[in-house]
């Protein structure tokens, strides 16, 4: 065992990357299933696989299933060496991975059951958010300890995008889910009407914020550089860029309600503080460019390097069209069409997905202290993926901007032009299609990934060894 062994729990972080590969399994292969469902209704299997069921259930396995468990993994992995000291309780790290996975296969149970409190991202019952909550302090404690007894004075930048999520989304979780519960399967939310909607939206966007966007972060300012043995391009400017995003983001849920009761400057507010993203989402896409151009050389060769650069991309993309979608105007045409699915998934499989997938090429030679079983498999898993977003994207494009249009149409009469809506319907199926076919492929290149990592579990103890260099920036001393 070396002694980076010995210093660090990493047992824990493997944990946590295994859960990630099975519910990501689970999460793509039920997304994949209710694409096809759009296309093909007698794929709908009552009661319990209808679109309907099977929705909340791929949302939450893929949200809370496999982003949060490469979420928890990096969490573990980073904090360890960015501090210089162990995990502080070995058995908080492990009661943690307990309770979070049970959470995750009672959600799998209750969700097709139909036992939910129809909120987006927030369907699970009050027992199960009780569990949650628990798992999650269990986790606070250990995370802050580990940092309150550092080695490391210096708290660098992908601490700080964990922290961020750390401390918020407690507070979203807790306030978006009060309930008065009237059964052990059944409660009502404690808010009603607009006041609802306006909380549920707060929440809703926001978890994407800090679950989908800045541990994310976080874990690309440490693995970009540490993978091509270089410093951030500029540890000032992930400062600005952290700083700028958490102020903005949190304002920014009510352009979700575009066009609905919510007051008018409530709208407004959401609307502007979206645009604003932009220059802080911008600022971290190009310091993470110009890290990588460090490396340049490499990106023909290296399929993990590959994936950085597309989740960058895709972050970019995705931070431009959201503030695009909140303007009034745009919200008018798009919103509720597939165009938002799209967006959705442009985020979530490019920038989300692909840096997961990055990581865990990085990780999992380190931790079973061999090397890849095979870079071609890689490179395959990167082309296949990729293809597979491209497609769905751009269909769900088309199909929404197609949908949008022809919602608004009229005629010289000033009649709606498509009044039935199964003939709107039926002119999206062949874009719907291909999503389906897009989400197939992305699914096919994580199943050759996960093939490619278990030959590479296989081959562990080949005496690959991790040099464990701390990361640095441009102003700063690479030790």
């Amino acid at each position: 065992m070396s002694s980076s062994e010995q210093k660090y729990n990493d047992t824990i972080v493997k944990g946590f990357l295994i859960s990630g590969l099975v519910w990501g399994v689970a999460s793509m292969l039920v997304g994949v299933w209710i694409a096809f469902q759009m296309v093909y209704p007698e794929l709908n299997f009552g009661p319990y696989f209808t679109f309907g069921r099977l929705r909340p259930l791929h949302t939450n396995a893929a949200i809370f299933g496999f982003a949060l468990s490469i979420i928890f993994a990096t969490a573990y992995h980073t904090v360890q060496r960015l501090c210089r000291v162990r995990i502080w309780s070995d058995k908080l790290s492990n009661l943690h991975l307990f309770l979070y996975n049970l959470t995750i296969i009672a959600a799998a149970i209750t969700l097709p059951l139909g036992l939910n409190q129809s909120k987006e991202y927030a369907e699970l019952e009050w027992p199960l958010d009780l569990m949650v909550v628990i798992w999650f302090v269990i986790f606070l404690i250990n995370y802050f300890a580990t940092i309150f007894t550092r080695e490391e004075k210096q708290l660098y930048a992908a601490i700080w995008f964990y922290i961020a999520s750390w401390v918020t989304i407690p507070i979203l979780f807790i306030v978006n889910n009060l309930s008065i519960p009237v059964s052990w399967i059944k409660s009502y939310s404690v808010y009603s009407g607009v006041y609802d909607a306006n909380i549920q939206w707060w929440y809703g966007h926001n978890a994407v914020a800090f679950v989908l966007t800045t541990p994310f972060l976080g874990l690309m300012y440490y693995y970009l550089p540490k993978h091509i043995k270089q410093p951030i391009y500029s540890h000032r400017l992930s400062i600005i860029h952290f700083w700028s995003l958490i102020f903005l983001y949190i304002w920014a849920g009510p352009h979700h309600l575009l066009y609905s009761p919510l007051p008018d400057w409530l709208q407004t507010t959401g609307m502007v503080f979206s645009i604003m993203l932009w220059m802080p989402s911008w600022g971290g896409m190009l310091n993470g460019f110009l890290t990588l151009t460090q490396a340049k050389e490499k990106i023909k060769t290296d399929a993990t390097l590959k994936m950085l650069l597309v989740g960058l991309t895709f972050y970019g993309m995705s931070t431009f069209e959201g503030p695009l979608l909140s303007i009034r105007a745009v919200s008018g045409l798009g919103h509720n069409t597939d165009w938002i699915i799209g967006h959705v998934h442009g985020g979530t499989l490019g920038w989300v997905g692909m840096m997961s997938f990055a990581v865990i090429y990085y990780l999992v030679p380190r931790l079973w202290n061999t090397n890849l079983f095979s870079e071609r498999l890689a490179n395959t898993h990167f082309w296949v993926a990729t293809l597979g977003i491209l497609l769905y994207i751009v269909s769900m494009w088309v199909s929404g901007i197609s949908e949008g249009s022809m919602w608004r149409a009229i005629d010289e009469t000033g009649a709606l032009k498509f009044p039935n809506w199964v003939q709107i319907t039926e002119t999206l199926k062949p874009y719907r299609l291909f999503r389906g076919i897009g989400g197939g492929l992305y699914l096919i290149g994580l199943l050759i990934m996960i093939y490619n990592v278990v030959r590479t579990i296989q081959n562990s103890g080949s005496g690959f060894k991790e040099i464990d260099l701390r990361i640095g920036s441009k102003e700063e001393k690479v030790v």
